[in-house]
Order: structure tokens, then C-alpha cells, then sequence
């Protein structure tokens, strides 16, 4: 690419940029259509940042420390969390220009050029986390940061340069990637480190190589060096083993079998695999290799995120068409493998397109929002109400109970098998089985309020179940040492005040799981319930004064409700 198409390519990066900060910025605020608990989730950590707080020291999350930083930078500037987000966005993809420019000016031609830029830019500031539901969701942004990531890295690895190559402009780019990579999500870095490595020595760019391990290691050494401590990464390790021994969420979706072979993956499954045997004949014998050993790597991080979706597909369409020969070049059965690596290309293309696209437009999507249908999701929070959700989703408490068991038309039919995974009796006591469907932020408001009502404010609460953000609505403390999103482990039940038991939890199973485990405890005699409602059960932990016990509020019951 001549000097003059370079400069017109970081034009075109720069404008394209400055569009979408003007659409997501210029909203004033960031309003989300669902995932409110994943949304929650987020906050949490963000806030708890914003007071000095850091993962893995100071809280559990598989997640790392650069997912959150570049948010939490606006939020200590004192913008709202709604903007924070977006900018944190935009920062990023600003982080990214130039790696993204010199990858794109030396990988690809013309128009193609173009589109791999835009694509980095894409997936660093949409409003979805992918598939084909056109909403908006800040859900998993991490996944998006880290595929971005993924793609400069492996792109430069794997395609050789097209003009004014430099070993360590390169080495700079795979280096600062592998490394946020690990830092964001370790999933990532796990399934792609080996085969960059693998394609770099393979075609003979060792100086490559080093120039990317010294620019990872300045880099892990700046993030100690600003965090103020090297024990950050035992403790990030730490909640990385604590995550994968868990039994709470061995996978957010479908199986590893099912993400590879089922009909819906089939396809790009099948479209990858001819196309590293097209390469391989074209000659290209060692991208193909490199494509191969991607491959795995590809499936498990789709196995690993939640909607499973083959964002991958899209940087396989982009790689072939740089690869595929430039004229007619016939295989042993006669077939031109020009076309035939061509014809993979759009296939790979046709594939990822409408998650792409679905990526693409959710920032206008966000742009064209009707802001009168949406309600905070903290309110009362002043500069945080830029933050909303769906007002009806806000509004609504809608709940799913069971309607078989004892004294019911069904009893004579009950199988206690069926609900072996949510049943759980708790200090002498059957918890029938109940979940919350919609109205988390009604829920988590008016809990938490009751909470610090009652017990004077100022505690911090182990939740059993999925999501603790009770000390975001109320006036109660974040749980020392605990877990935003349960993953398994009580982690910081030690720092909690009670132990709070939903009757409808987010998740039946979790709150078995946790209750369980607390039976389990060799303290478990000392913990005593301290108030019950017909909305949850408060119970003091070892070491805690405990009240007196409140009487039960009697309630005529009502059938749950689910959509």
C-alpha cells in the first residue's frame, strides 16, 4: 500500500471513528434493551473500582483487570456510568488505531484494507454482544475487546506483509495484543498464544517473536507497576482456578461437541477445515498449518461464551481473500483453487455476516432509541441515572413458581427427581422452588431498602444466589473479598454481616448450591435466622450479633407468573 493510500486508509479510520463517537456519545447516556443483570454485574465491579477497589484483591472475577480499566478512567473523571461506558469504548478503539492501521495498510489491498479496519473498530464499540437480536446490550463487552484483539494478532501472524515489512512494528502489535488479551480474558491468550507462536517461527520471523514477548512483558510490567503490587496475578490465577473447578457454570451455553458439529455450526466448521486443505495445495502450506491448529482454539472460545457465536468466521473470510492465489492455480481433481478459496471466502462471509451486521448498526440502533420508554438503572443515583434500562423491564416483577408438590392437583404424579437441583432444605426448613423473571431493579430496590431499613444500614450481605448487587440500591457495604457474580466458592462470606436467601432467586440451583455448601460448614450451627419476610430470609453469620427473630408476615399466595 503506497504512502498516499496509507494516509487515505488512517482518514478513513479517523472519520469512521468520529462517527460512531458522535452516535454513541451524543445520546447522552447509554440505554440498554436487556441482560439488566449482566449489566449489574458490570456495575458492580466498576463502582467498587471508582472507591479504590481491584478485582481479584479486593473482589472475585474470572475477568481481568484491563475489561473494566478503560470505563473505570471516565468514572473517576466524574462522568456518568452511561457515558463512562461508551467512552470506555471509544478509548479502546483509540488504543487500537495504530495497530489496527499498520495490520490493515500491510495485510491487505485496496478495499479490503478498509473493511479489516472497520472491523477492529466494529467489534471495540458496538452495543451487542453479537448474534441477530437487534437490541442493545452492554452484556459481555469483554468478549468483543478480546476478538478485536485476537484478530490483529492473529492476522499479522499468519499473513505475511505486503510491502515495508518490520519485524518489530509487528512484534509491537502481536505483543500488546496476547498480552490484553490475557488481561481481559485469559480464555483468549489460552487459545491463541501457541499457534501465533507456532506461526511466527514457522515462517521464519523469530525477531517477530522476541520483539512480541518484550513488548507483552513491558506491558504486564506498566499494569503492575500502576496497580501497585505483583501479587495481582497469583490472585487473578486464583479466581481463574476457582472459576474452572467450579460446577456452577462449566459453560455459558451449549456443548463444545454442539458448537462444532451441530447444524447450525456445521457449516463454518466444515468451511474452515476445506479451506486449510485449499491453502495447503495452493501452496501455502504454512498458513494452512496455522489455520489448523486456530481451529480448536476458534471452537473453545465460541464454546466459552455465551450465544456461542462464531465471531471467528468473519476474520476467516478476511484471511482468505488475502491468501487466495492471484491467478488460476488447478489442484489434482482440476478444480481452480483460486475459485475455490474465493468461494470459501464468501461462504465464511455469508456465515458471519449477520452477526456482523447486527454489531455494526447497534450503535445507531442505540442512536435512534426513544428515550421516553426507558427508566434508570439506579435511581436516585444523580450523575449514574444516564444508565437505563426498558421501562416495562424496570417496572414489572414478574416470577415463576411451581405448581406440583403436596396438597395440589399434581401431587399424586410428583417425582422429587425432577427438582433434585433446585429442592434445597436449609436449617430444618423446605425452600419451595421459585425464580425471578423479570424486574431485577424493583427487586434489588426495594430488598436492599428493606435491608438497610431494618438493620440500621451499612451491612454487607452474602447473597445466595447469582447476582449481590444489593449495596448499589441501598445503604449497605460491598462484601469484602466476595464475588459480584457467583461462580462457585463463598468467597467473602467470612466479611458478611447476614447471609441473605431470596425466596425467588435469579437462580434456584445457585441458591441450592450455596446453601448446600453453607450445611456443610462446620459453623453451621451458629448461624441463626434473624428475620424472615415473604421476599427472603436474613440469617447472622459466626462472630455477628444476631436480632431477634421476627414472626413471619403471613400472605395469601399466588400462582408465579412467567413469559
Amino acid at each position: 500500500m503506497s504512502t498516499n493510500k496509507g494516509k487515505f486508509l488512517a482518514a478513513f479510520m479517523a472519520g469512521l471513528m468520529g462517527l460512531y463517537a458522535f452516535v454513541l456519545l451524543n445520546k447522552g447516556g447509554l440505554y440498554i434493551s436487556k441482560h439488566e443483570g449482566d449489566t449489574l454485574h458490570l456495575l458492580q465491579m466498576l463502582l467498587r473500582m471508582g472507591q479504590g477497589d481491584w478485582p481479584h484483591l479486593d473482589f472475585v472475577t474470572p475477568i481481568g483487570v484491563l475489561a473494566f480499566a478503560p470505563i473505570s478512567a471516565f468514572l473517576k473523571a466524574g462522568w456518568g456510568i452511561g457515558l463512562a461506558i461508551q467512552a470506555g469504548q471509544l478509548l479502546v478503539a483509540a488504543v487500537l488505531f495504530l495497530p489496527t492501521w499498520w495490520v490493515a495498510k500491510t495485510r491487505f489491498d485496496s478495499g479490503w484494507a478498509y473493511l479489516f479496519a472497520a472491523t477492529i473498530l466494529i467489534f471495540t464499540t458496538a452495543l451487542v454482544y453479537g448474534e441477530v437480536d437487534d437490541s442493545v446490550s452492554i452484556s459481555m463487552h469483554y468478549n468483543r475487546w478480546a476478538w478485536a484483539l485476537s484478530f490483529l494478532a492473529i492476522t499479522t501472524a499468519i499473513l505475511p506483509a505486503r510491502d515495508a515489512p518490520s519485524q518489530r512494528m509487528d512484534g509491537f502489535v502481536i505483543g500488546l495484543a496476547i498480552a490484553a488479551m490475557a488481561m481481559i480474558k485469559i480464555t483468549y491468550f489460552a487459545a491463541f498464544f501457541i499457534p501465533v507462536l507456532i506461526g511466527l517461527f514457522a515462517r521464519g520471523a523469530g525477531r517477530t517473536a522476541l520483539y512480541a514477548l518484550l513488548t507483552g512483558l513491558v506491558t504486564v510490567a506498566l499494569v503492575t507497576l500502576w496497580i501497585g503490587t505483583p501479587v495481582i496475578w497469583l490472585a487473578y490465577l486464583r479466581d481463574l482456578l476457582n472459576v474452572a473447578t467450579s460446577d456452577v457454570r462449566p459453560q455459558p451455553g451449549r456443548d463444545f461437541s454442539y458448537v462444532v458439529s451441530a447444524p447450525a455450526y456445521l457449516g463454518g466448521s466444515l468451511i474452515a477445515l476445506l479451506a486449510v486443505i485449499f491453502l495447503r495445495q495452493s501452496g501455502r502450506m504454512t498458513e494452512g498449518l496455522v489455520l489448523l491448529l486456530l481451529l480448536p482454539g476458534f471452537f473453545y472460545v465460541t464454546f466459552q461464551n455465551f450465544g456461542n457465536d462464531p465471531q471467528w468466521l468473519w476474520l476467516l473470510g478476511l484471511l482468505l481473500i488475502a491468501l487466495r492465489p492471484s491467478g488460476p492455480l488447478f489442484n489434482g481433481f482440476g478444480w481452480d483453487l483460486q475459485k475455490a478459496i474465493t468461494y470459501s471466502a464468501i461462504a465464511a462471509f455469508v456465515f458471519a455476516t449477520p452477526s456482523f451486521m447486527n454489531l455494526a448498526a447497534s450503535p445507531f440502533r442505540h442512536f435512534a432509541t426513544d428515550v421516553e420508554k426507558y427508566a434508570p438503572l439506579m435511581p436516585g443515583s444523580g450523575v449514574n441515572e444516564d444508565l437505563q434500562t426498558y421501562a416495562p423491564r424496570a417496572s414489572r416483577v414478574d416470577v415463576r413458581r411451581a405448581l406440583d408438590g403436596p396438597e395440589t392437583l399434581f401431587a399424586d404424579l410428583y417425582d422429587d427427581e425432577a427438582r433434585e437441583d433446585t429442592n434445597v432444605t436449609f436449617k430444618g426448613r423446605d425452600l419451595e422452588y421459585c425464580s425471578l423473571e423479570l424486574g431485577m431493579v424493583v427487586w434489588f430496590r426495594a430488598v436492599s431498602q428493606d435491608i438497610a431499613d431494618w438493620s440500621g444500614g451499612g451491612k454487607a450481605l452474602f447473597s445466595a444466589d447469582l447476582l449481590s448487587s444489593y449495596w448499589l440500591y441501598a445503604d449497605l457495604a460491598p462484601l469484602k473479598g466476595g464475588a459480584p457474580w457467583y461462580y462457585g466458592d463463598l468467597s467473602g462470606i467470612e466479611n458478611a454481616d447476614y447471609l441473605l436467601v431470596p425466596t425467588c432467586p435469579l437462580s434456584a440451583d445457585t441458591r441450592k448450591k450455596i446453601l448446600d455448601e453453607v450445611s456443610g460448614q462446620d459453623w453451621i450451627d451458629d448461624v441463626e435466622e434473624v428475620r424472615r419476610t415473604p421476599y427472603y430470609t436474613l440469617y447472622s453469620l459466626p462472630g455477628k450479633a444476631p436480632k431477634p427473630v421476627e414472626p413471619p408476615v403471613e400472605t395469601e399466595k399466588e400462582d408465579g407468573r412467567s413469559e
